[in-house]
This record gives structure tokens, C-alpha cells and sequence, in this order.
């Protein structure tokens, strides 16, 4: 008769040797992304951030010693600060505009008929197989100042006379909510499909309206999927160029125009460096903070929605 012995306690070093053991083939499929990750973010961004605290000389060569010199010109400047509340404000109409015409389209994809929802996703992704500058061209066609301009061919034809909007800040706002629209529809059609149809059906047998049943139950639901759409729209917005430098010209300058103008134009390296920085300091501020009042406000709504 065989006797059983009791088995011996793994120690300490062979349990953690195990787990060492373990990490690695996590570490080996991750290295190529994070290898990925160094040279196209951090080394890009650390150079960046290096350039930005340098200050060019008149004979174009650059300081040894680092300086603030170009965030205190950045924030000293009217033209600059100017620059800068230009591309917050325009990127805050463009997500507030983006938010109301994206979630009767959501509401439609997640609630709707199957084929009116398909039909809805389909004209709401076909915009991006066009590239961002033919439809920013295509703009400029509609928004065209004088009688050439098609709203205003139709707005005079109404006897509503014309308007002046290309060149000006409305012209980016409504390009911009055009090309970005889509980043805020699919979030939300996400979000809203995957709240349980019980709940909602549950607010109007207690006696709640459409409107209602949206604000206290659809809306405080829905809060991570308006968070993700929120800043991508945002960050899109305040980091484009394209936009701002076909329907604004010279008359609306956003911080991704003024880069460009610093690097390619004056070779300001630094200045252009401190841009940059600041611009995607403000989009991650914003970002988190867009993440922080999410996650602060979703469980106490779910909840209360409940």
C-alpha cells in the first residue's frame, strides 16, 4: 500500500520565478507595439517638447541654454493668445454641434428599423471614403461669398438674401461637424445600443414622455459613449489644418495653421515646437477631463436611472 506524503510548499523564489516565467511571452507580443509606440509618440514628442524650450537666433541658429521665451511670447501676444481662444471656441461649437445632430442619427441606428438603421450607418460612414480635402473644397463651392455660392444661389432664390460665410469662423464649424460627424455617431450608437430597451420602456409605463425617458434614462446611459465622442470631435477639431486653412484663409487661424505657418514659412522651429505643445497639452487636459466628469457622474446616473 502506497503512502501519501503531503506536498511540499512551493517557496517563495520558485512561486515568483513562476510568474516571472509567465510575464515573459506577454512581453514578447507586446514588445513590437510598444517598440512602435517609443518611436512614433515619445521620441517624435520628446523631440518636440526639446525644440519647444530653445530659442532661435537671428542668424537661424538655436540657444545651448533652454528658455520659456516662447510660451511667454505665445501667451504675451495678442495675435497669438487670439490664435489660441479661436481654435478652443471653434473646437467647443464644433462638438456642441457634432453632439446635436448625432444623437437623432444614433438614436435612429440603435432604436430604429433594421434597414433604416443600416441605411442611416451606411450615409453616415460613406463621408469618410472621400478624402477630408475634396469634401473641404466642396464646401468652399457651397459656402462661396456672393451670387456663385450655392446657399446663397438658394438663399437668394428664397428672397432671404445672401450671406457672407466662407472665410469666417462658421464655415470652419460647419465643415468641421460635416468631416468629424461620424466620430461622434458611432460612439453613441454604441452606447445607446447597449442600454437594455426594459429600462426605457420601464420610464414610460410609470408615465414619462419621449423627452423624459431621454434625459433620465437615455442620456445619463449613454454618458461614455457622448465622453468618447466628445473628445475625439474635440481633439480632431483643435489639432486640424486642413479645414481652418481652406474655408477660414487668413481670416480664421487655428493653432494647426499657425504651426504650420512658424515651420514651413518663418522656419521657426522652436516657436512652432512650443505650438505644438501647447495645443496637445490642452486636447489630453480637455480629454481627461472629459474621462474624470464620466466616470464621476455614470455610476450615481445609471443607478438613479435604475
Amino acid at each position: 500500500m502506497a503512502i501519501s506524503t503531503p506536498l511540499e510548499p512551493r517557496s517563495p523564489a520558485r512561486r515568483e520565478g513562476r510568474q516571472a516565467r509567465g510575464w515573459l511571452p506577454a512581453l514578447a507580443l507586446l514588445g513590437p507595439a510598444i517598440l512602435f509606440f517609443l518611436l512614433v509618440f515619445v521620441l517624435p514628442v520628446g523631440l518636440m517638447l526639446r525644440f519647444s524650450f530653445l530659442k532661435q537666433l537671428p542668424d537661424g541658429s538655436l540657444t545651448t541654454l533652454p528658455t520659456l521665451a516662447n510660451y511667454i511670447r505665445l501667451a504675451t501676444v495678442d495675435l497669438y493668445r487670439g490664435v489660441l481662444l479661436t481654435t478652443l471656441r471653434i473646437s467647443l461649437l464644433t462638438t456642441i454641434g457634432a453632439v446635436l445632430l448625432a444623437y437623432p442619427l444614433a438614436l435612429v441606428i440603435a432604436r430604429g428599423p433594421a434597414i433604416l438603421g443600416r441605411i442611416i450607418t451606411m450615409l453616415v460612414i460613406a463621408p469618410l471614403l472621400v478624402n477630408v480635402v475634396v469634401r473641404a473644397y466642396g464646401w468652399r463651392v457651397i459656402l462661396a461669398n456672393g451670387p456663385g455660392g450655392v446657399l446663397n444661389w438658394l438663399l437668394s432664390f428664397l428672397g432671404l438674401g445672401p450671406v457672407e460665410l466662407l472665410y469666417s469662423d462658421w464655415a470652419v464649424v460647419i465643415g468641421s461637424v460635416q468631416v468629424f460627424l461620424p466620430m461622434m455617431v458611432l460612439p453613441l450608437a454604441a452606447a445607446i445600443g447597449r442600454i437594455d430597451p426594459a429600462v426605457e420602456d420601464a420610464a414610460r409605463t410609470l408615465g414619462g414622455d419621449s423627452l423624459a425617458v431621454f434625459r433620465w434614462v437615455t442620456l445619463p446611459l449613454s454618458l461614455p459613449g457622448l465622453g468618447a465622442g466628445c473628445t475625439l470631435v474635440f481633439s480632431l477639431t483643435a489639432s486640424s489644418f486642413i479645414l481652418p486653412s481652406l474655408l477660414g484663409g487668413s481670416f480664421t487661424k487655428m493653432l494647426g495653421t499657425l504651426v504650420e505657418e512658424q515651420i514651413l514659412t518663418v522656419f521657426d522651429w522652436p516657436f512652432g515646437a512650443a505650438i505644438a505643445t501647447v495645443m496637445v497639452v490642452i486636447v489630453m487636459a480637455i480629454n481627461l477631463g472629459y474621462m474624470a466628469l464620466i466616470e464621476r457622474r455614470v455610476p450615481t446616473r445609471a443607478k438613479g436611472a435604475a
